[in-house]
């Protein structure tokens, strides 16, 4: 893979508002598929913001009606804003692309970022993102007061956390000692070149994750970097060891074009 070159657009108070960090990809994207320029990697922080992919169901969106900016990148709903340490990076892949490849690259490298800083992750299968694993579900604590047998997430489909209290809350997964997502990963591929990317929670206010369904997913929450390690980490910290293994990923990678398997006549 081609050298990575990453550009720093703006953390803290110059952090970058969404629609323009949107506009900065596309650029960024045109040029490296015209082949002005190397692969890029955009790293930055945002403004609190919600962003919604594109399988991202009505009944996952913030009860309150508050705004949601609807983008091209797969996955569901997120957030984003301060403490979270956001990378697009926006490079050029074989043809056929192999998204999933792709993706575990960016898993891989966010995976030995953490472990830096002594913490343990891991992925979950069908659930992409990078993951601190909970106790096993019979070795957690009760939840409102009910067994887990009656625990009202495990059969009832329609059931919104949102409406029944603090105790089922994604930021409050840890104290559950359930499954919860460090980072979230969405992307998308146009022309064969990726756009979008990663987003790891450093040393956010997770509270924000409440009013929505994270990523769609309802029986695990999220953490950050600070939360679990139970001191504070920040952006300025992680950048330039994100930076570091991305490169090592990313550069070391042996690219290859994703098999399509023809039936035979």
């Amino acid at each position: 893979m081609s050298e990575l070159r990453y550009v720093r657009l703006g953390f803290g108070g110059q952090a970058v508002e969404y629609q323009e960090a949107w506009q900065e990809q596309r650029r960024v994207h045109a040029a490296r598929f015209a082949d002005e320029i190397p692969d890029t990697c955009l790293l930055l922080e945002h403004p609190p913001v919600y962003t919604a992919g594109r399988r991202t169901a009505d009944s996952e969106r913030p009860l309150d009606g508050t705004p949601v900016i609807d983008v091209d990148r797969g996955g569901k709903i997120t957030w984003h804003g301060p403490g979270q340490l956001v990378g697009y990076p926006i490079l050029k892949l074989p043809r056929p692309v192999d998204v999933v490849a792709h993706v575990r690259r960016l898993e891989e490298a966010l995976i030995r970022t953490v472990a830096e800083f002594g913490l343990e992750t891991t992925r979950v299968e069908g659930r992409s993102g990078v993951w601190v694993l909970g106790d096993p579900v019979h070795g957690r604590p009760a939840l409102g007061g009910l067994s887990l047998d009656f625990d009202p997430r495990l059969a009832d489909e329609k059931f919104d956390p949102r409406l029944n209290g603090p105790e089922y809350a994604p930021s409050n997964a840890g104290q559950r000692r359930e499954d919860r997502k460090l980072a979230a990963i969405g992307i998308r591929v146009a022309k064969g070149v990726t756009m979008h990317g990663f987003a790891l929670n450093v040393n956010p206010d997770n509270t924000w994750f409440d009013r929505i369904v994270p990523c769609g997913i309802r029986d695990a929450g999220v953490t950050s970097l600070s939360n679990e390690l139970g001191g504070e980490i920040t952006i300025a910290e992680v950048v330039p060891v994100v930076e570091r293994h991305l490169r090592d990923v990313l550069e070391s990678a042996e690219l290859k074009p994703r098999e399509i398997e023809r039936a035979s006549a």
